[in-house]
């Protein structure tokens, strides 16, 4: 502790609340909301100094805190979490916290964020329960995670992803403000000559019994001089604000419309460009005449746009307005080229995965015991072979950046999940260092792992280079954004039990198939840490190889593919097909056994007492084998991701033969809880963004060409069949796992649980549909 307390003083961090603060954006007010426009005066610069005490905090005169902030907000909550944890640390009111955007330097590395991300290499780790029993089976990984902390401290790697934003800060974030809160008592012992152990801190003030008493901007300077010693991190017992449901900072501005978002950047003389990519994902546009367009009025420019980090090829039309270019785009008149490997078919690569199932032998994430003797002695077998669909994110706010080259320097303002890899890929574009590229991050309408490529980075950059020096403010159009995205891989499964002669369960083998996601997101963004395209990804396969059920014999494969169609993260990941498959197999097996879907999980989980609480609770609380009104049925799955166990208990029926859900109640254990009102909103969010998925979501390649265009065909859930949906939350002393993604996976398949017990159909493909 005491190391890491030097480390995150003023003498041992390079963070850029230390150095460069001044080179910063403007700085955003949690209380008034998000990122002031880069337009505006930057208010307060100049009224109200401060002092850093270490590469986390700063202390401004008035004795409010303002935390660098390397992490995106879209809608998760983070903003508010981490300054929870200050503030709780600190001892000063929530609102006495405002944030400040940073960049690159390394202390702000998230570590989890690339652990989640590095595909597997052959390497065994076991974990356990607190009772010694296998928590999560032997599992093979490509680096221990202590390599991956030092390359992400040494790169600096921000990245908002993969539900760790939170788990990475929790010890991080309380040692900085534990350090800088030892700092300021120290300074007021020296200058007050009193005992430190004999002063107290509320809100924001140091005082002593005796009568001296100061605010944190009174002793600031004379801190940031000052030795922390021994720093002591709050014992839970004196916690007064992690725990509690404390309002969401960002939501008021979010209200008033007065929140920056990529969209509302408005500079002075910006001119906008609108997208247009050749329809056949991997053509190229080959013959233009820009004559009809260039005659509309408002309309500048049209410059091409190669296939950057991963995108199709094609152009954009610069004009006065969006309007006036997307107008200008629509007038093109363009002879589109094929991809030189012929046109992608999603019907066509279907039939590839199944064959491949049945062919290629794959990669062994997982094994355990004996499968094939199991299967030999097995009186009867189960086999079904499952199926999810190519699917789009479809953020509510599209694709958008704003750039600025002027003088060999880069400015952009990006909504953007990987500001480090935005900033990179403008440096190449623009050719010039990476250092002269300065980059503001926005507010996110939506991520979804959208936002964790820099595609639309790399084309913003390539247009203001033709705009003499003019800022570009680039815009996709939904119709874009949904045929031209980085989907969800399509993913096949076939899942087969063996059952011996007493009706047990003596052997589960699974096995996949479908593209691998994190080789060719390394490629696009981190060129300099990729390696081979096709080598064994975790991220296609997790949700399968680390099931929590008490099997004596196992075995997991996948087979990694290449189809040519462009994939990337998906909220939740695999797990979001991958619970799917196993936790609607996991109801044909009781079905088959003739048991109830809640006792046959509950004796496979005698060894794991976290998932059978979850799971316990969540039935519990949705009545399970309860009475319900005719024509309705309950459905339940249980899944554990990113660190958390969630279980949904889903209550459906049947409206004019289509699935209606009524009722959604979710437990999760996500270990310690920061603001329970934060959890309860990601798990409401969750069920909406899974269930549109699992009733509407595909996305269709015919000839190359995406069939889905806009909402009207690639529909979101509407309000009036929104569930209502009940959280409940596991006690727990554990760090915090994730919680913006392992409400998704659980849902489908507690749903389509609930459609085999209404109807007797089992549907295995989805999105559903009896």
């Amino acid at each position: 502790m005491k190391r890491r307390a030097w480390l995150l003083s003023a003498a041992g961090a390079a963070g850029a609340l230390v150095i460069g603060w001044s080179v910063l954006p403007p700085r955003s007010r949690l209380g008034s909301a998000g990122l002031q426009s880069p337009a505006a005066p930057q208010a307060g610069r100049g009224e109200s100094t401060g002092v850093a005490l270490n590469g986390w905090i700063k202390i401004l005169d008035d004795g409010s805190v303002v935390l660098a902030m390397p992490r995106s907000e879209m809608g998760q909550g983070v903003h508010t979490a981490l300054a929870m944890l200050v503030a709780e640390e600190l001892d000063v009111p929530l609102a006495r916290v405002s944030l400040e955007q940073v960049g690159s330097d390394s202390i702000y590395g998230n570590v989890a964020m690339l652990v989640a991300s590095l595909p597997f290499h052959p390497m065994e780790r076991d974990a356990y329960s607190e009772e010694g029993a296998p928590q999560v089976p032997p599992v093979k990984i490509r680096v221990s995670e202590w390599l991956v902390g030092k390359v992400a401290r040494e790169l600096g790697i921000n990245a908002t992803g993969a539900s760790s934003s939170v788990a990475d800060a929790w010890e991080v974030l309380r040692i900085a403000a534990a350090t800088a809160r030892a700092s300021l008592l120290g300074a007021a012992s020296l200058d007050w000559k009193l005992p430190v152990d004999e002063l107290s801190v509320s809100k924001g003030v140091v005082s002593h019994p005796s009568g001296p008493s100061a605010h944190y901007g009174e002793l600031a300077r004379f801190a940031a001089a000052t030795p922390p010693g021994e720093v002591r991190l709050k014992d839970r017992k004196d916690w007064k604000l992690i725990g509690q449901s404390a309002p969401r900072q960002d939501v008021p501005a979010k209200v008033n419309g007065s929140a920056l978002f990529g969209l509302d950047v408005r500079l002075p003389g910006m001119v906008f460009a609108s997208v247009r990519l050749c329809p056949m994902l991997g053509g190229s546009p080959g013959a233009i005449n820009p004559h009809a367009a260039m005659a509309l009025p408002g309309v500048e420019r049209l410059v091409r746009l190669p296939a950057y980090a991963g995108s199709t090829a094609g152009f954009a039309v610069v004009g006065k307005t969006w309007w006036h270019a997307q107008q200008g785009a629509l007038a093109v008149q363009v002879d589109w080229q094929q991809r030189p490997a012929g046109a992608l078919d999603s019907r066509l690569i279907e039939k590839e995965l199944e064959t491949v199932l049945d062919r290629a032998e794959g990669f062994t994430f997982y094994e355990k015991g004996a499968v094939e003797a199991a299967e030999a002695g097995a009186v009867r077998k189960v086999e079904a072979l499952y199926r999810a669909p190519y699917l789009a994110h479809a953020t509510l706010e599209p694709m958008n950046c704003t750039a600025q080259v002027v003088d060999g320097k880069v400015l952009l303002w990006a909504p953007t999940q990987v500001p480090q890899m935005a900033a990179a890929a403008a440096a190449r574009v623009a050719g010039v260092a990476v250092e002269d590229v300065k980059l503001t991050v926005t507010l996110l309408g939506g991520g979804f792992g959208r936002r964790l490529e820099v595609d639309f980075v790399a084309q913003a950059v390539r247009v203001a280079m033709e705009c003499g020096g003019r800022p570009v403010q680039l815009i996709w159009s939904r119709e874009e954004d949904t045929m031209h995205d980085f989907y969800r891989p399509m993913q096949l499964a076939r899942l087969t039990a063996s059952v011996d002669a007493g009706g047990a369960v003596s052997s589960l083998r699974i096995k996949s198939a479908g593209d691998a996601i994190t080789p060719r997101w390394m490629a696009r963004c981190l060129p300099a840490l990729s390696g081979p395209l096709d080598v064994p990804d975790k991220t296609t396969a997790e949700g399968l190889f680390d099931l929590p059920y008490g099997l004596t014999s196992q075995k997991m494969t996948h087979v990694a593919t290449a189809k040519g169609v462009p994939v990337g993260f998906w909220r939740s990941v695999g797990h979001s097909h991958n619970a799917f498959f196993s936790e609607s197999f996991m109801d044909e097996l009781a079905w088959d056994a003739r048991q109830d879907p809640l006792a046959f999980r509950r004796a496979l989980l005698r060894r794991a007492p976290r998932h059978l609480a979850v799971l316990d609770l969540a039935a519990g609380k949705a009545g399970w084998g309860g009475a319900l009104p005719a024509g309705r049925a309950r459905g339940l799955a249980l899944h554990e991701s990113f660190g958390s166990i969630v279980a949904h208990v889903v209550e459906a029926s049947l409206l004019n033969g289509a699935p209606r859900v009524h009722r959604v109640v979710c437990a999760i254990d996500c270990g310690t809880v920061i603001n329970p009102g934060i959890v309860a909103q990601q798990m409401e969010g969750a069920v909406v963004f899974a269930l549109t998925a699992a009733l509407y979501g595909q996305i269709d390649i015919h000839g190359g060409v995406v069939r889905q265009k806009n909402f009207y065909d690639y529909p979101m859930l509407q309000l009036a069949r929104t569930p209502a949906v009940q959280t409940y939350l596991v006690p727990s002393t554990r760090s915090p796992g994730g919680v913006g993604e392992p409400g998704v996976p659980p849902l489908a398949p507690a749903l389509a649980n609930a459609l085999f017990a209404l109807t007797g159909q089992r549907v295995r493909s989805l999105p559903l549909s009896l």
